[in-house]
């Protein structure tokens, strides 16, 4: 008789898990970590941990830096992938149109990916003289009221550690003091919008509200945008009602019939 052993389980799917529990410590947690941390946390060797995040980064999902690790553009490019598994677009679609027709400017719809924003859909103007915007391009959350109104609603710890890093000035109008940029949001956070002019785009002026997604968190904004000529003072208090109602909207939808 021969003595028989079980078979190990596959190392394959070991390695597997690892790799998931490595990400998903980025998911919801501190936007950079350490191979120390993440040993610490998981349980397992500095040496595995290094291993696989070596690996994640050759394959950009995440990014090495000198604060640690982060979310790289795959990884983003997943999260922008899921919120339209939600059908986030699906739920904006008619209501962004309507408020394109209603205001004659550009209409947007954000979602939040990483630690910066994407443009996910964009509803023209139809005006000859127009703002567009690149669907699928990134913009850090500082910038401009479609990122800061989004940065006004996440998570206080989350919120203090974008601000704790260098902001960068996209242009002259670019509010990149720590303090100053902490008002703007406490205001933005008390009004349920963000006004913009020149912010992130020289000359334009946009008006956003947030987004809210089936958990309650903030997913990303709707926006209001065009040559800030137009965007009077007039203009921009009846964008403020307009936007804010369609943001309200869009998340009833979304939370309720996804």
């Amino acid at each position: 008789m021969t003595n028989q052993t079980a078979a190990p389980p596959s190392g394959g799917t070991e390695v597997a898990g690892r790799v998931a529990d490595v990400l998903l410590l980025f998911a919801g947690g501190p936007d950079h970590l350490g191979v120390t941390a993440i040993s610490r946390e998981l349980g397992i060797s500095k040496a595995v941990v290094y291993r696989i995040l070596q690996s994640l980064v050759s394959r950009e999902m995440l990014e090495a830096g000198p604060s640690g690790y982060r979310l790289g553009p795959a990884a983003v490019a997943l999260g922008v992938s899921a919120l339209r598994r939600f059908n986030v677009r699906s739920a904006a679609a008619p209501v962004l149109r309507r408020l394109r027709d209603e205001t004659g400017e550009t209409t947007t719809l954000s979602g939040l990916a990483g630690d910066e924003r994407v443009y996910l859909d964009q509803f023209e103007s139809p005006r000859e003289v127009k703002m567009t915007v690149e669907v699928g391009r990134r913009f850090p959350l500082h910038a401009g009221s479609s990122g800061r109104v989004i940065l006004a609603f996440l998570p206080e710890a989350r919120r203090e550690a974008l601000l704790a890093r260098p902001l960068a000035a996209l242009t002259d109008r670019t509010v990149v003091d720590g303090a100053a940029l902490r008002d703007r949001l406490a205001e933005t956070a008390r009004e349920g919008v963000a006004v913009s002019f020149g912010e992130r785009q020289a000359d334009a002026g946009s008006v956003a509200a947030p987004l809210f997604g089936p958990d309650g968190e903030v997913h990303g904004s709707i926006s209001v945008c065009g040559p800030g000529h137009r965007f009077t003072p007039d203009a921009v208090d009846r964008y403020r009602a307009l936007v804010r109602d369609a943001a309200e909207e869009v998340t009833r939808t979304w939370t309720t019939h996804r």
